[in-house]
């Protein structure tokens, strides 16, 4: 005979899937209660809820020194042309003069960008793009960090689209996210730093200066064929990048793992082709995203300590920074040039003890398990268990805090140049980032909620702590 927790089990996940064909409008909203197809601020019905997520699993290879295999790889693949993509800072390092002698021993012809922005703009992006049109390439290579993996991503896109605009593909609400149906061509990226990620998925991220936010593509179809992890890339860079790549890990692992459940997702897709790159938590990204928070809690605090440290290395392998340009021009410690810059690691680290406490009260025992990884200790230690869902919230914000502190982290928006008068500014420059709003506890699960309100608060809990 089966258990209670069994068939309690068996009719949770009934409730999530019933009747979930695309065509049905009963769709599984039927079984909810009246209270949840009902908005927070508006009556209205509840759009059909999603009842499905999608892996798409990325093409790596690790090792040392395994940069030095791309031109093989490109002759194989009996490239034409490769585009390669750099900034001046890493191509005058290992990475890009392994890269071009691989190509060079293999007879790959290839022609060099190493103009690529950190934090790229709409205006490098353009340039870069022109530059690719020009020369037609046949396939890509993108050396460098998430900046550089981007914008080779825009560039592969924009040299298949020759006619199309910018905005034709960068998301709704900012742009008009047109589907991409003609097939790219092969990218290859080389990380340099361990954090961006960029090179497993199909996202492109750039700032628009004049509208004070950061925005993006994305698309599945911009996703690089190859993804090349060297441990050797990440010895030169200097103790803040890693900081901050490492940051940028552990915030959206965290963000990853209290995402509402891709099954309270609205509105469903019409077509499985229209199903967005960002899905929200499900049983495949829960795994993954608590051994990545683990593995960066444990070993970001010993990079800091010691950039050269390799069995760390080894282990590690949005509007903040945008309205930085045009409001505070805060230009972070340890990063060269002379433009001012919020890495976009330090940018998610500034507001991430006061987002974490007020998605808490969303889903506890998640936020709880993400209290033990911070506070060193067992998920069924007594300070964890025994603490009760309405304090969880608090003594999260402490742990990261504490955490941040550690590593030298500016404390709040106040110590990179912003103020109370900037709230209204960063506000309106995040309420476009809709792919990862709508994956929000209390904002993404809310019908008829943008999430103005509660970002307001989150902000002014952010300006200093």
């Amino acid at each position: 005979m089966a258990s209670r927790s069994s068939i309690i089990r068996l009719m949770n996940m009934s409730r999530h899937v019933a009747c979930p064909c695309h065509a049905c409008g009963s769709g599984s909203s039927a079984l909810l209660p009246i209270a949840a197809q009902t908005a927070r601020k508006y009556a209205q019905a509840v759009p059909d809820k999603e009842y499905a997520f999608e892996v798409a699993a990325a093409n790596l290879r690790f090792g040392e020194g395994v940069t030095r295999e791309v031109g093989m790889d490109f002759k194989n693949m009996k490239a034409r042309k490769v585009g390669v993509f750099t900034d001046t800072t890493v191509g005058k390092l290992g990475p890009m003069k392994m890269a071009r002698e691989s190509l060079e021993a293999n007879g790959v012809d290839f022609e060099v960008f190493d103009n690529v922005s950190v934090e790229p703009t709409d205006a490098s992006w353009e340039k870069a793009i022109a530059w690719s049109r020009h020369h037609d390439f046949s396939h890509f290579l993108a050396i460098g960090g998430g900046s550089v993996m981007d914008t080779a991503k825009a560039a592969n896109l924009f040299t298949v689209y020759k006619d199309s605009h910018l905005l034709d593909f960068i998301n709704v609400p900012v742009g008009k996210g047109l589907p991409i149906t003609e097939k790219l061509r092969p990218l290859i990226a080389v990380p340099t730093t361990a954090g961006t990620g960029s090179e497993t998925t199909g996202t492109a991220i750039l700032d628009i200066p004049s509208r004070n936010f950061k925005t993006g593509i994305a698309n599945r179809a911009l996703k690089p064929v190859l993804g090349i992890v060297d441990t050797l890339n990440t010895d030169t860079c200097p103790t803040a990048v890693h900081i901050s790549a490492g940051l940028d890990v552990l915030f959206h692992s965290l963000e990853s793992y209290t995402a509402i459940p891709y099954y309270e997702r609205t509105p469903r897709p019409a077509n499985p082709n229209l199903r967005p790159a960002y899905q929200g938590s499900n049983p495949i990204s829960d795994v993954f995203s608590m051994w990545a928070l683990r593995q960066t809690v444990q070993f970001l605090p010993r990079i800091a300590k010691d950039k050269h440290d390799k069995e760390a290395q080894r282990q590690m392998l949005y509007p903040i920074s945008g309205l930085n340009k045009t409001g505070p021009k805060y230009k972070h410690p340890g990063y060269v040039g002379e433009k001012p810059i919020i890495p976009h690691g330090i940018s998610v680290a500034l507001t991430g003890p006061a987002v974490f406490k007020f998605t808490a009260p969303s889903a506890p025992d998640r936020h709880r398990l993400a209290l033990s990884a911070f506070a060193g200790v067992s998920e069924t230690d007594d300070s964890i268990t025994r603490l009760p869902d309405s304090q969880v919230g608090e003594r999260l914000f402490d742990e990261i805090a504490k955490f941040l502190d550690a590593l030298g982290v500016p404390r709040g928006l106040k110590a990179v140049g912003y103020d109370q008068g900037d709230v209204q500014r960063l506000m309106e420059g995040t309420l476009p980032q809709r792919r990862v709003l709508d994956l929000a506890p209390g904002i993404g699960d809310i019908a008829g909620e943008d999430g103005a309100e509660h970002l307001t608060q989150i902000i002014k809990d952010s300006l200093q702590y």
